[in-house]
């Protein structure tokens, strides 16, 4: 047996079903190997869309997604992916091929280790052959237990030498049987009395919660304690349709009626949510409030500076279930009033507001029909950047919502992630994103095409850099700059295999949509929108609006 093949057996007993990357000199015999093992090779047009690819299939599947390239090139063109999937805490592993070991002299020479450094993620090289599966072992249970992009480096000259060892492998899930994580008594009675204090509790679920399957128990602490239900943006629209007092989103995409309420809450409970500075406003949203947060890292410091005033380490559904327990069953009324649900389900738009300009429709409905036609079982990935805000803030249905947003300001990102979830899930799934970003990794949808993977894209096109066009306008620049037409990427997508259409009317939507629902297959809706409404996050930011 030679190297590249054990290492391509340890990848699949280590449950590598599916990788991303593109084939090189340096990788094409471990790719070869693992085809053989039965694992789907995703050959992509560049390497970094590969990278975002496993992303979105780690965040879909919560196992690590592979991605693999050859030397040197191969091996650069991960660095903005890389980056991104580094600050967002994703499990990854990289497999890339290296030049002879020793030969600085090669083309394709790159020092891989100070590369990996230098993109935010570890880094194992497998200088000898009898390292070899130790080191897939060792990266896998990092990437894990660290939940973090990790790079397997191994020179082309390494991976064709022999490799003797026959014993099984051990995989890293081995590693990982441990038992749930009980919170201590002590830190459940101090939340008890801190919640009990309360006369306006907030509930924030964050990704954690959600991971863990932590809905009933999230649902039966907020009938004990009168709270609303606030989500971080990782999370947005969970249990929506679960519950009367749903606020929404805590933080900078909430609605004015959710930064109200928010305001007058005197106790959080932080479920699986870090409470950065943007769910919290860094200590802005909830000026009165104590904290007590469930979380299963031994400590995190909140967006505001602060440590929470009752920190129980646990898992999620361990933890609601002490703390519920703990609390009298009677109940606080605290939120749950009648004037409280009748502010919770006013229109967040009133249709009276819409601007329609000729041929181009306001963003803010074009969101609003988007969300009424596209059935609630169908995943939503939501892209970063101005034209993005609009279903940041205004997607109400219940779905599964990934957000790309604020995870290191690269733009072009959402698309990828969507290929990925969707391989990792094989439903169809739709992604919101603005035409540049879009048109950022346009080949890639190609790649969508041909592997027949029922992705929808649609493109919230202003024909420019929205977000520097009202920014531009904001700081007295000349906003004209920003401005960059684009084709009919409906018809470019059926140039590519799939299908697509341009729309500039409420009707045209409708009908796209409706043809992706009754026939799911890679698509693009161009929606053309107007430039003349400012979203609600930038008023904020850019004027100091209260809306």
């Amino acid at each position: 047996m030679k190297v590249y093949e054990a290492l391509a057996a340890a990848f699949a007993a280590e449950g590598t079903t599916d990788v991303f990357g593109m084939m090189g000199d340096a990788n094409m015999h471990w790719m070869n190997a693992l085809a053989g093992h039965g694992t789907r090779l995703y050959e992509v047009r560049h390497e970094g869309a590969g990278l975002s690819m496993a992303h979105g299939y780690a965040r879909a599947s919560g196992r690590p997604g592979v991605v693999t390239t050859t030397s040197g090139p191969g091996v650069s063109q991960l660095a903005t992916s890389m980056i991104v999937a580094s600050r967002a805490r994703i499990p990854l592993v990289a497999f890339v091929g290296e030049t002879p070991l020793g030969d600085e002299s090669a083309v394709q020479y790159l020092d891989q280790r100070r590369f990996a450094a230098a993109i935010e993620c570890e880094f194992f090289h497998v200088a000898k052959a009898d390292s070899a599966i130790e080191v897939v072992r060792n990266a896998f249970h990092l990437a894990r237990t660290q939940s973090r992009p990790v790079m397997i480096s191994v020179p082309i000259d390494v991976q064709l030498q022999e490799f003797d060892d026959d014993l099984p492998y051990s995989p890293s899930t081995e590693l990982l049987r441990t038992p749930k994580l009980l919170p201590h008594p002590e830190r459940i009675e101090q939340a008890r009395e801190l919640i009990a204090a309360s006369k306006r509790p907030v509930i924030i679920a964050g990704r954690g919660a959600r991971q863990a399957g932590a809905a009933e128990e999230i649902l039966a602490l907020q009938q004990r304690t009168g709270a609303l239900l606030a989500t971080t943006l990782q999370a947005k629209n969970w249990l929506y349709g679960r519950t009367d007092y749903h606020v929404g989103i805590a933080g900078l995409f909430g609605s004015k009626v959710a930064m109200e309420m928010l305001q007058e809450a005197d106790c959080v409970i932080a479920v699986g949510a870090s409470l950065n500075h943007y769910t919290i406003e860094s200590g802005y949203l909830f000026p009165d409030a104590k904290f007590v947060q469930i979380d299963t890292a031994p400590n995190v410091v909140m967006g505001n500076g602060r440590v929470a005033d009752c920190y129980v380490q646990a898992d999620a559904i361990t933890g609601l279930t002490a703390l519920t327990g703990a609390l009298e069953p009677d109940g606080l009324e605290g939120f749950h009033t009648a004037d409280v649900h009748r502010r919770l389900t006013a229109p967040l738009v009133d249709p009276a507001e819409y601007r329609r300009n000729p041929g181009l429709l306001d963003p803010r409905e074009a969101i609003a029909v988007v969300d009424e036609e596209l059935p609630g079982e169908i995943g939503l990935v939501l892209g970063s950047g101005h034209q993005t805000d609009f279903g940041t803030m205004l997607f109400q249905r219940s779905r599964e919502v990934t957000s790309n947003y604020g995870m290191f300001g690269a733009i072009g990102q959402a698309p990828l992630l969507t290929v990925g979830a969707v391989v990792a899930k094989g439903e169809p799934m739709f992604v919101v994103e603005g035409d540049a970003s879009f048109l950022m990794h346009l080949s890639e949808f190609e790649t969508a095409c041909r592997y027949g993977l029922p992705v929808l894209v649609v493109v919230m096109n202003d024909e420019g850099l929205g977000a520097e066009y009202h920014k531009a306008a904001a700081k007295g620049l000349d906003p004209a700059l920003a401005v960059i037409p684009t084709p009919e990427l409906g018809v470019v997508a059926q140039a590519l295999g799939g299908g697509g259409a341009t729309v500039r009317t409420v009707d045209e939507l409708r009908a796209a949509l409706g043809k992706y629902v009754r026939a799911p297959r890679p698509t693009v809706i161009d929606v053309r929108i107007t430039r003349d409404v400012l979203s609600v996050p930038y008023r904020r930011i850019q004027y100091g609006e209260d809306v």
